[in-house]
């Protein structure tokens, strides 16, 4: 019988070397970045929120503990397993697929932050993903999307570097191939083992955005370019941020 085939998002966002690799990403700065959103967005307390693609939470625990009622979602059990031990009254972690409706007409707010989306191979799956964002929240509720800016992206490719963590040595080598960003990442394990996993993120345009959200009913409202929410700029700013309203 012929083994199906896992999706790289499975293996890796699965995989505890992921987590070793990314432990530098920086609390205080998706704390502030948390703090400028609900500055711009001045949610009614008490408001309804999903953070979409939630790893380990850290984006869910800062809007929890601004008094929201959160809930995390994430395809990675080995993520939501560790979120888990964070829940308290007004947060909750469940393991779950983007593409893939959870509560629908919900909440009044949806969030999904630091590029977890465009992990798919075919555009009908971004555009399952897209409708199932847009069910979940209410008439008049709002999504944030924090992407890369794919211009500024690909003027700052760094094709290999090699980046250490502790025992580990992971060699990484990034390119454009088609319409994706794709990232090779090699180390050897504990075992001596070598290992390869990928990551490929698709390179939508803010038109591309746009054109699929549009198809899911939520109209762009807003966008931003930096975690500061600094005005866009196609070829210089390193993020965008996109505020949706349904």
């Amino acid at each position: 019988m012929q083994q199906e085939q896992v999706d790289w998002f499975e293996r890796w966002f699965g995989s505890e070397y992921y987590q070793i690799l990314y432990r530098h990403r920086d609390e205080l700065e998706a704390k502030a970045f948390v703090h400028h959103l609900i500055n711009y967005l001045q949610p009614l307390p008490l408001s309804s929120m999903v953070d979409i693609a939630c790893g380990e939470g850290r984006h869910s625990k800062e809007l929890a503990d601004l008094g929201f009622d959160v809930v995390g979602i994430d395809l990675s059990a080995t993520s939501i397993q560790k979120a888990k031990q964070s829940e308290q009254e007004n947060l909750h972690f469940f393991v779950h697929d983007m593409r893939y409706p959870f509560y629908t007409n919900y909440f009044d707010y949806a969030f999904n932050f630091f590029t977890s989306f465009g992990y798919f191979a075919t555009q009908h799956d971004h555009q399952l993903a897209a409708k199932s964002f847009a069910r979940g929240l209410k008439k008049g509720g709002i999504l944030v999307i924090d992407y890369l800016n794919r211009e500024y992206a690909l003027q700052q490719l760094k094709e290999s570097e090699t980046v250490l963590r502790g025992d580990f040595e992971f060699l990484i080598k990034r390119r454009l191939d088609g319409n994706h960003f794709v990232k090779d990442i090699f180390f050897q394990d504990q075992e001596n083992m070598q290992r390869h996993y990928t990551e490929s993120v698709a390179a939508f345009t803010l038109a591309d955005f746009i054109r699929m959200f549009k198809a899911a009913d939520l109209s762009l409202i807003a966008n931003f370019g930096d975690y500061e929410l600094n005005s866009y700029h196609p070829l210089d700013s390193p993020r965008m941020i996109m505020v949706f309203k349904k």
